[in-house]
């Protein structure tokens, strides 16, 4: 089958039109939106939703996901703010025409029934909307390895999950067993690959397993996210010491194009655009 793909473009451009540039030269039709002119998804206003909706309707392009903050405080916090926050990116996804929002599982605690609570509350909050709500594994959160993601998934089966095999690397998870507990649940995958000490590399260059992730993958859409490593001295360098500084890339922009090219490589061009 062929993947429809997404990306994090906020990590080749800060602005709007750097961000839509990348995804074009690159052949990235849809955006996980995260971070536009310096402000994060959850907030931005209607106003900008809807400019940003327009700019990219020019350009051909659509948005996929919120790539939200939500879940991403401590479980301690004050989170009737926090839900309120989340009511209104409901009405930005739909400005935006994103059919997705993703959630993580707090911090500091290891007790699952608050995390429950606080996710069923924006279970409820989307209720009527035709928004689904996926779950990213993220070191730190209560639901960073595979056994605990099961745990939320089978408590909550309408919360979907995103998953994102270098988290799982870097929380030391084996990336074909969390498969292997979680694939019914997945509604898309994170293009992410890391090695066994927790650094991020281009997919299929690290531990995750990510040819054969993709090979098991049903779902429709892949979204790139780079999170490689930027050296601003790059282009000074001489060309034995760039080697010695595997997948370390001279700007943003170049470092966006490598996450992009790695994936495709995986994909043998099985995807649109």
């Amino acid at each position: 089958m062929k993947f429809r793909l997404a990306a994090f473009a906020d990590e080749a451009a800060n602005d709007l039109t750097g961000q839509i540039a990348a995804m074009q030269e690159n052949g990235v039709e849809l955006l996980e939106i995260r971070g536009v002119d310096g402000e994060n998804i959850d907030k931005l206003s209607r106003e900008k939703a809807r400019e940003i909706r327009r700019r990219l309707n020019d350009a051909g392009l659509g948005v996929w996901s919120l790539g939200s903050p939500f879940g991403k405080i401590g479980i301690g916090d004050d989170f009737a703010p926090h839900l309120d926050s989340f009511k209104h990116s409901l009405e930005l996804a739909d400005i935006l025409g994103a059919r997705h929002i993703r959630l993580f599982s707090f911090y500091g605690t290891t007790d699952i029934s608050p995390v429950l609570e606080r996710l069923n509350a924006f279970i409820e909050a989307a209720k009527g909307s035709d928004i689904i709500l996926c779950h990213e594994n993220e070191k730190g959160i209560y639901g960073d390895t595979a056994a605990k993601c099961l745990e939320i998934h089978k408590a909550l089966p309408k919360l979907r999950a995103v998953f994102d095999p270098a988290n799982f690397i870097q929380c030391g998870q084996d990336t074909k067993e969390a498969w292997e507990l979680l694939s019914s649940y997945v509604e898309y995958m994170h293009i992410k690959d890391a090695l066994s000490d927790g650094s991020v590399v281009p997919a299929g260059k690290g531990e995750g397993k990510l040819p054969w992730l993709i090979s098991q993958y049903k779902g429709e859409v892949l979204t790139v996210e780079p999170h490689l490593s930027v050296f601003e001295g790059f282009e000074k360098l001489e060309s034995d010491e760039k080697t010695k500084m595997n997948y370390t890339y001279p700007d943003s922009r170049t470092a966006f194009s490598a996450a992009v090219s790695a994936l495709k490589e995986i994909t043998g061009g099985r995807q649109n655009g």
